[in-house]
């Protein structure tokens, strides 16, 4: 089969390869001073579940015959607090992990976009953020109604 033809999975190395990259990159996240605090209270058994997911959906997302049996993403990172700056500590880390593996320009660029695409579903904006986890959002108030209006009796 051409190069091109294959998929990103084959052209990645398969499942060894991108479970080396799984494994460089998490210890990275996890020691990295901004970004250690999502993994800080985790316990060894979790942190392993956790990777082990990563490495499945990353493997079935490229099309590798992997089934990907965890939550999407928005689902699983909603409530963390992942801010613009989290993010772009992330994404330096993860250009590390892949220069180290020597992934060719190509397939980098290709994940890099991949994983910019998930960036709405993980990164938090500064209102979702800004109320402590819990407090309750206040109620949009109905048209019609101000907020000194109280609702109608039911």
């Amino acid at each position: 089969m051409p190069y091109a033809a294959r998929s990103l999975y084959e052209r990645l190395g398969g499942y060894d390869a991108i479970s080396a990259v799984a494994n460089d990159l998490l210890p990275r996240l996890q020691g990295d001073p901004q970004l250690g605090r999502f993994w800080a209270h985790r316990g060894a058994d979790g942190i392993a579940r956790e990777k082990q997911l990563l490495i499945d959906y990353l493997c079935a997302t490229t099309g590798g015959p992997v089934y990907y049996r965890g939550r999407d993403m928005a689902l699983t990172h909603r409530g963390m607090r992942i801010s613009e700056s989290d993010w772009s500590a992330f994404l330096g880390h993860a250009a590390a992990s892949l220069a180290r593996f020597h992934v060719p320009e190509p397939e980098r660029r290709e994940v890099v976009a991949f994983v910019q695409s998930l960036k709405k579903d993980i990164v938090e904006d500064s209102v979702t953020t800004a109320w402590p986890p819990r407090m309750r959002r206040p109620r949009a108030i109905s048209p019609g109604r101000s907020a000194s209006t109280p609702p109608a009796a039911s």
